[in-house]
């Protein structure tokens, strides 16, 4: 194998892909939860939904985010990212895709907070629209990764 993981370059990113599949189940069901959080402000179910959200944060989504970076870095620096090698623009366009995701992770983190007060300052429209972002995230991200384009 290439680069300072050697053979376990290959079980690095099988464990990298894995998490990035839980991390984006996660976040694909997590905007999801605040709708329904957002819509039962004022009834006994919003307290169900905070603790829905609470859950899926600790045992899902933060610990495969993380997981995720740490893993994604590895390989990137296996295969010179941080040695300014040439060719990899793909790279870095993946890696400011999975920045600005992770920056979505933490809002919708906020969000639930804002949520579990009982404030609702986004309409739920616009909360449907921002539950796609995930999705088109992926599938750029997934492109850069195997199709290389640049």
């Amino acid at each position: 194998m290439i680069g300072w993981l050697g053979s376990a370059y290959l079980w690095v990113k099988a464990f990298h892909v894995i998490f990035v599949i839980f991390w984006m189940a996660g976040l694909f069901l997590f905007p999801r939860y605040l709708i329904h959080h957002q819509e039962a402000l004022g009834t006994p179910e919003a307290a169900a939904w905070a603790k829905r959200e609470a859950l899926l944060k600790r045992m899902i989504l933060t610990p495969s985010m993380l997981i995720v970076w740490v893993l994604g870095l590895a390989l990137s620096a296996n295969i010179g990212l941080f040695d300014g090698q040439a060719g990899i623009g793909w790279l870095h366009a993946k890696l400011l895709l999975v920045v600005l995701l992770s920056g979505y992770h933490g809002w919708a983190v906020g969000y639930a907070r804002k949520l579990g007060r009982g404030e609702a300052p986004i309409a739920t429209r616009t909360l449907r629209f921002l539950n796609e972002v995930p999705a088109l995230a992926l599938v750029f991200i997934v492109i850069l990764a195997e199709v290389k384009p640049f």
